[in-house]
């Protein structure tokens, strides 16, 4: 079960603390000798290595410098950032309403390149059709009790959706076989979403795989995610999107996504099992 979003950035918390303090410990020094090296007191290498107080970039880099891991300040940096606003409550990013989310997202897709999608329970949100949308957004507004306002939020997500048939942005989607039988809205909002996805994958721009329940897999299925470039993850989960920025984890996200479309199946045997789906609505 997921932590709270609190509680889970409290942890991402410590975990830089720790590092920090591995460092040292690593590099010999007393956190004496470190503070001495760094130009500070102490008292504020021991508010750092206790999560007491969250490092700054230049507290971060005069610390790796000290330990001679200069080379770690980057990831560092990220890890710590990552701490401090990765854990973003849906709860409180639908207080003002769907549309504004949608819109939320505008910024980030139009400055990223590559986009990498894996999603085990619905069709990414930039290849939804009107009526599944609306079911999903609607589903959303109840659970988190935020304003009605689904049919903006629909319109805002279709328009943002236009994406998919731009220059300058290639899309690397991948789903579990099992997303083609969660029926989101009517049968006739099934049927269409279905049939959209029988032609996504020739979208110029588009590479649409998805995972057979028969494959033999290398990795088991994971959480909804998406990768923007090279520079960030985001995770949903339940409570909270996550943000990943760190290179480490980043590159992790990758490496599984690597694995998850090698076992995915293109072109006319992914359009096989899009046919058998619409033919278990009958």
């Amino acid at each position: 079960m997921a932590t709270s979003p609190s509680s889970s950035a409290q942890a991402a918390r410590e975990r830089v603390a720790r590092r920090l303090r591995d460092l040292r410990a690593d590099a010999g020094l007393t956190g004496t000798e470190l503070a001495k090296q760094c130009g500070w007191t102490h008292p504020k290498t021991s508010r750092l290595e206790n999560g007491r107080t969250p490092p700054t970039p230049e507290d971060i880099r005069r610390w790796t410098r000290a330990c001679g891991a200069e080379d770690q300040a980057e990831d560092v940096i990220a890890q710590s950032r990552d701490a401090e606003s990765a854990y973003m409550e849906w709860r409180r990013q639908v207080r003002s309403g769907l549309k504004r989310l949608q819109d939320s997202y505008v910024s980030l897709y139009r400055s990223t390149e590559l986009f990498r999608i894996y999603s085990p329970t619905l069709v990414p949100g930039l290849l939804q059709t009107e009526g599944y949308a609306r079911a999903i957004l609607a589903g959303v507004a109840e659970l988190y009790d935020a304003p009605n306002d689904v049919d903006q939020a629909v319109a805002a997500r279709l328009e943002r959706s236009k994406i998919v048939h731009q220059h300058g942005h290639r899309f690397v989607m991948v789903i579990e076989e099992s997303v083609l039988y969660h029926q989101l809205g009517d049968a006739d909002a099934m049927a269409a979403q279905l049939g959209y996805l029988l032609t996504a994958g020739a979208l110029p721009f588009v590479s649409l795989g998805i995972i057979p329940h028969a494959a033999q897999r290398t990795l088991w299925p994971q959480e909804l995610f998406h990768v923007y470039d090279d520079r960030l993850v985001s995770v949903e989960l339940m409570s909270a999107r996550v943000r990943v920025t760190q290179p480490s984890e980043v590159a992790l996200y990758v490496k599984a996504f690597e694995q998850l479309r090698g076992m995915a199946v293109y072109g006319a045997d992914a359009r096989l099992l899009v046919c058998r789906a619409i033919e278990a609505l009958d």
